[in-house]
């Protein structure tokens, strides 16, 4: 049974994209808010938590930061990775659903603390996003919302080809690539007590 883990502050049609995959047989993993707004909609998750036997630390700062996490995203699609994987109670993550804090949205904001800019920067999430980027022969990665359906559509034909995970990695590169720089130019540019 594949497996799936989503992790997304932008929760915009995340639900019927969890849905759609659950009526394909996938597993659902999720951390936090997005675990919970699945469970409310009578979803079946695994937080992400039980998965890895490692409860959210630090107020949430970290979540997904864990190697049953990164091990099944980043395992190559050998049957050695793959027993590795097993031996430790873990296996393939196939499907990665992420997007990230609103660090513009927040630093768009008047008047808004150095604190609260720190907050907003993402880091389990862009770690997600490279991880399955990375991994594109074999992980899927969704960093938009825009791509569910295409997405969920290639996955009713059977698979999502490796063209299109090709161009769903590039995506999550330049989402990285941006995300980093807006906090580059950001923090370069501001004095802070």
């Amino acid at each position: 049974m594949p497996i799936a883990i989503l992790s997304v502050h932008d929760k915009t049609g995340l639900v019927d994209f969890a849905q759609g995959l659950t009526h394909l047989g996938w597993t659902l993993l999720a951390s936090g808010g997005t675990a919970r707004l699945l469970r409310e909609n009578g979803l079946p998750v695994t937080e992400v938590a039980d998965y890895t036997g490692s409860p959210e630390i630090l107020g949430g700062r970290v979540k997904t930061l864990h190697p049953a996490i990164h091990g099944g995203l980043l395992a190559r699609p050998t049957l050695a990775d793959r027993q590795e994987l097993l031996t430790l109670g873990w296996d393939f993550i196939d499907l990665v659903a992420v997007n990230l804090y609103p660090f513009e949205a927040t630093i768009a904001k008047p008047q808004v603390s150095y604190e609260e800019v720190i907050e907003n920067i993402d880091i389990g999430g862009v770690t997600l996003i490279r991880a399955a980027a990375k991994n594109h022969a074999r992980v899927t990665l969704v960093c938009d919302p825009a791509d569910y359906g295409a997405v969920l559509q290639a996955l009713e034909r059977g698979e999502v080809p490796v063209e299109m995970r090709k161009n769903l990695a590039v995506k999550g590169f330049d989402t990285t690539a941006h995300y980093d720089r807006a906090i580059a130019d950001y923090l370069a540019q501001r004095q802070w007590p």
